[in-house]
């Protein structure tokens, strides 16, 4: 896929732009919500285990925080930029809006492979990360969360050195923690699941059956994998999926048309979400090109992996039995393709909508962290079924009744949340 002419943060500012027309919304409140309130870019100076030292560069970007405080996501990878960061934390402030959440939309990262890293590394970095910001974030400001390569023991480093340095315990510092640590249960599926509520709840617009369907998936990380472990409890059926290879530094995917084994993949899978070839290749799955996922025959395609992934370049290659695709990675649909998706009448939930179940049970953590009081899983994965669920129907409606797109919807919903909050409090 190329991605060199591709800027995410001016797709972010032009789909900000088309709602804000809609809504007519004045010059001061247009400018104040197409860009970032604040961004800190830093650098982390880190001793490395050959005790020579090496500089990362990190950046923190709070979009908006009218209606509470930040939340946004951290992630570790070699081709961050800043304006993927801007986008993101835009795209956080309207996931939080939607899922009607009393928080606004940040992200960060460091500029790294954790693949060429050891654990005492990754820990230096994570550490360092918070020493550099931590005047400027924390439970009334700004809350972590893992995001692309992060994991619980990432998090739990950067709570130890938050402590550390205010000199309290702090649980609701951050989330994505460990379960016996201040985590939520229920938190690690949540994004997964959550995507897979949404999309059962648009199979029953399209009057289908999930056990009548079948599914591809781009990306075997943590969203895929318990997402596709809900969809094949409600009776689908994933019959492909991709997974990025470090060592061929290129992506497969697999294929099982009878249907895959999550189970059974998982056990084969590393934490970053890579599948080992020869070992899927002797339980019987043909091992496809990287973008072998998108060409299925299946009902339903999902990206769960990295941004501009379907795009005006590839989308002919979508199957004409597909319904549904359901953006499990932020900004994974390019807008160049998704005019054309519409026409063909491809039912598209957007990023924004899709991945709300991460940042709703993120919040459920916070929550339970700052009153120390924690919930059992199915209450916690309840609770978010409920919610989710509202939230669908709500926009659906809206949708229908403005013959809109389900992405007008959401954000025409999300943009005016927001600017009416910045009217309230007299921002412009």
């Amino acid at each position: 896929m190329n991605l060199t002419s591709y800027n995410p943060f001016e797709i972010a500012q032009k789909q900000f732009d088309r709602i804000a027309g809609m809504l007519e919304l004045n010059q001061a409140l247009c400018d104040l919500l197409r860009t970032p309130l604040r961004e800190f870019h830093f650098s982390i100076p880190v001793r490395m285990d050959d005790n020579t030292t090496r500089v990362f560069r990190a950046f923190r970007i709070q979009h908006n925080d009218a209606r509470g405080p930040c939340k946004g996501g951290i992630r570790f990878h070699p081709m961050g930029t800043i304006d993927t960061m801007r986008a993101l934390a835009m795209w956080n402030t309207w996931r939080c809006a939607i899922a009607d959440l009393p928080q606004g939309g940040s992200m960060g990262g460091v500029v790294c492979d954790l693949h060429h890293l050891s654990l005492g590394e990754q820990e230096r970095i994570c550490r360092g990360w918070v020493r550099q910001i931590v005047r400027n974030v924390g439970p009334e400001l700004d809350v972590p969360s893992p995001d692309l390569m992060a994991s619980a023991k990432h998090m739990l480093w950067m709570l130890d050195e938050y402590e550390a340095i205010q000199g309290y315990k702090s649980p609701g510092f951050i989330t994505g923690k460990p379960i016996d640590l201040g985590g939520s249960s229920g938190r690690k599926e949540s994004t997964g699941y959550g995507l897979m509520i949404i999309v059962r709840e648009a199979l029953k617009e399209l009057e289908l059956k999930p056990a009548n369907t079948t599914a591809s998936f781009q990306g075997f990380g943590n969203i895929a994998q318990h997402a596709v472990m809900l969809y094949r409890r409600m009776g689908g059926n994933v019959t492909c999926v991709s997974s990025w290879n470090q060592a061929d530094q290129t992506a497969y995917s697999f294929r099982k048309k009878q249907g895959i084994n999550p189970e059974e993949l998982i056990a084969i899978t590393n934490l970053f979400g890579e599948i080992n070839k020869p070992k899927a290749i002797e339980l019987g799955y043909e091992c496809l090109p990287g973008e072998a996922w998108i060409e299925q025959d299946v009902d339903i395609l999902v990206p769960t992996a990295l941004e501009n992934q379907i795009s005006a370049d590839n989308m002919e290659k979508i199957s004409r039995q597909v319904s549904i695709i359901a953006e499990g990675a932020d900004g994974a649909i390019n807008p160049n393709a998704e005019q054309l998706l519409d026409q063909r009448g491809i039912k598209v939930i957007p990023d924004v909508l899709a991945n709300a179940g991460g940042v709703t049970c993120s919040y459920y953590e916070q929550v339970q962290s700052n009153m120390n009081y924690y919930w059992k899983r199915d209450e916690v994965l309840g609770k978010l079924d409920v919610h989710l669920t509202s939230i669908y129907i709500d926009i659906s409606n809206i949708a229908l009744s403005r013959k809109l797109s389900l992405r007008d919807a959401v954000y025409l919903v999300a943009v005016d949340k927001v600017a009416q909050a910045c009217l309230e409090r007299g921002w412009a």
